[in-house]
Order: C-alpha cells, then structure tokens, then sequence
C-alpha cells in the first residue's frame, strides 16, 4: 500500500529546487543566442520557490490517485525522478557546450555521453531507494547490478546515437542556431532513452519493490 510520507515530501521539495537552479543555469545560457528566451529571465527568479512547491503538490496528487490506481504513486516518483535527470543531463550538456564553445562533431558527443553518465547514475540510487524501494542480498545485488549495467549500455547507446543523428545527420529545423540546436537533440535523445530506461528498470532491474 502507498503512504505520502514526510521524507516522500522532502525529497521532492530538494528535487524540485535542484531542477529550479538547473533551468535558471540552461536558460541563462540558451538566452545567449535566443532573444526570445531572453525577455523570460527575469521571471526564471522565481523557479527556486515556485518549482519545488510545484513538485510537491504533484507528488500528492500521484498520491490521492493512486488510492484508486496504485501503480500511479510509483509513476509519479519515477517521473520526478526522470525530469531531475534530464535537467541533470541538460544542464552537465548545456555548461559544457558553452563553456568550450563546442556544439557538434564528436567532442559534442563525448559531452553528451558525460552528461548522460552523471544523470544515470543519479538515476540509479534515487530510483533503487526512492522510487521502487528495492533491497538486496549479495547475491541479489550482484545480480541488480548487471541488470542495470545491460539496461543502461542500451540506453546510453540509444542516447548517444539519436543524439549524433539529430545533431550532426539532420539540419536544425525552425531556424535554430547551432548551440540551441544541439540543446533539441539532446531532448530528443532524453526521452528515447528515458522510456527504454523506464521499462527496462521496472521490469527488468527492479522488479521485486520493497514492502511499504
């Protein structure tokens, strides 16, 4: 049975505030090239408040839903958790590229495989303990722990590959310049990699949940 405990309230209002200093960090610098997105900074000061709150209120409405569709509780946490590291991912993606100045070729994606890996690993310890409260034996922990390396080299591929595709195969649609551009790859390979991800660690790596 779901429970809306504190610590389920706290975790999502750090997950919350981390994601609202990452948008600030991304929009900062995507404003460089986009007007546009420009005129919205003023009003990205009120992410670290308005974000987390936003979190929590949606982690208790998972909550009240899943008292009629259980699974939706577990759903609601893995999609936290899952919007944290593609902000994780974007925003390790979005300080490289413009801190080198490099957005395409194979240096790019030697970024995106960077941050990738960083927002996976983040993706492990709070879905294993937070989101599918699993527990191990030695031998059961071993075990997990090949499951997730298959899962997540088949992620990390699709990633990778859809990433190089988009950025470097496909001409930036909408006019975009060539660092926002990559920034729309990247979110393109996030979500290919996010639904594998989602099968594969429900299904597959964590598959026998904790008692509540």
């Amino acid at each position: 049975m779901n429970n809306f405990k504190k610590q389920d309230l706290a975790i999502a209002l750090v997950l919350g505030e981390v994601c609202a200093w990452l948008m600030i960090l991304i929009g900062n610098n995507l404003a460089l090239e986009n007007p546009t997105m420009a005129a919205g900074l003023p009003y990205f000061k009120y992410l670290p408040i308005i974000f987390p709150a936003l979190c929590a209120l949606g982690l208790a409405a998972a909550y009240f839903i899943s008292k009629i569709i259980p699974v939706i509780y577990q759903l609601g946490k893995f999609i936290l958790v899952g919007g944290t590291n593609f902000l994780i991912d974007m925003g390790v993606l979005n300080f490289l590229i413009f801190y080198t100045g490099i957005s395409a070729g194979l240096p790019q994606s030697g970024f995106k495989g960077v941050s990738f890996l960083v927002a996976v690993w983040n993706s492990y310890f709070l879905n294993k303990y937070w989101t599918f409260k699993r527990e191990n034996t030695a031998e059961s922990a071993t075990k997990e722990i090949l499951q997730f390396f298959i899962v997540t080299a088949i992620g990390f591929a699709l990633n990778l590959g859809v990433d190089y595709v988009a950025v470097n195969m496909i001409n930036p649609l909408g006019g975009m310049m060539p660092k926002t551009w990559a920034q729309a790859g990247a979110i393109i390979a996030a979500v290919t990699a996010l639904g594998w991800n989602f099968l594969g660690y429900k299904f597959l790596v964590f598959d026998k949940p904790k008692n509540e």
